[in-house]
């Protein structure tokens, strides 16, 4: 019994322009690579913008704005099919102007064409953040999990329950500072321990970390563990430890975080 063989999808490398005759251009052929960096060059009046934004860019656009329903096309500037004769190769596009309003150094094509808020809203809501530190997956965590989790990893031990205010971010914070002083929290700010007094401010040029110290605690055996007499069965079972302290801290530090902890 012979099988048909499946046809091979071959994977789209190249925008192929064929026949470009818009404003100055003179039947002008060319292929441009795709997932590159192109810089299209010549002298004034050469055909630059004639090739990338009145031919490349307004076909793609056009070809994007006729997959809309007739209802989204009324909104939409309707673009004119530029003189040529075929683009393949080509998907949605985006042009950026010259001469652009914004004079940060810091933007991007992300930031100018609004594409950046998008894909960080992509990434919150279908990706699965990574710890930096030891790779593993970030999931979300109720007060009771937290809770356990810290009797599992520190028995017996001094526990600093920390509520974090501000994440890397620059600025005084002077309100933030004067709240946490008046209800009487200490604040670990940027790593070190630092004792508040009125009117304090930070640098704000630099970027800072402020959290509120919620609680010291030292998790000790509940009594019935204590009074219990040493026996096979019981000394295999693991000691438990009286977390009603720690319970509220990590409540409060959430509270106070907003979520985090």
């Amino acid at each position: 019994m012979e099988c048909a063989a499946k046809p091979v999808r071959m994977a789209i490398t190249h925008i192929t322009v064929r026949g470009a005759r818009q404003h100055n251009l003179r039947n002008l052929s060319v292929s441009i690579p795709r997932n590159t960096l192109t810089v299209v060059t010549g002298l004034s009046g050469s055909g630059k913008s004639s090739l990338a934004f009145d031919t490349i860019y307004a076909e793609g656009q056009r070809r994007y704005v006729e997959t809309l329903s007739a209802y989204a096309r009324q909104f939409l500037d309707q673009m004119e099919r530029p003189d040529v004769d075929a683009i393949d190769g080509l998907s949605p596009a985006i042009s950026i102007e010259q001469k652009t309003t914004s004079r940060s150094p810091r933007s991007t094509v992300g930031t100018i064409t609004e594409i950046y808020d998008y894909l960080r809203l992509l990434y919150a809501s279908v990706g699965q953040p990574h710890c930096p530190k030891c790779g593993l997956p970030i999931t979300r965590q109720t007060a009771d999990q937290i809770v356990e989790r810290i009797v599992a990893q520190a028995p017996g031990e001094r526990i600093t329950v920390y509520a974090p205010l501000v994440r890397g971010r620059k600025g005084e914070f002077r309100e933030e500072l004067e709240a946490l002083d008046q209800q009487g929290f200490r604040a670990r700010i940027d790593g070190a321990m630092t004792e508040l007094t009125e009117g304090m401010r930070l640098d704000k040029r630099k970027n800072h970390t402020v959290e509120a110290v919620v609680d010291r605690i030292i998790l000790k055996p509940l009594a019935s563990n204590v009074n219990e007499t040493a026996s096979t069965s019981s000394s295999l079972e693991p000691r438990k430890f009286d977390t009603r302290r720690l319970e509220t801290s990590v409540a409060k530090a959430l509270q106070m975080a907003k979520g985090w902890c």
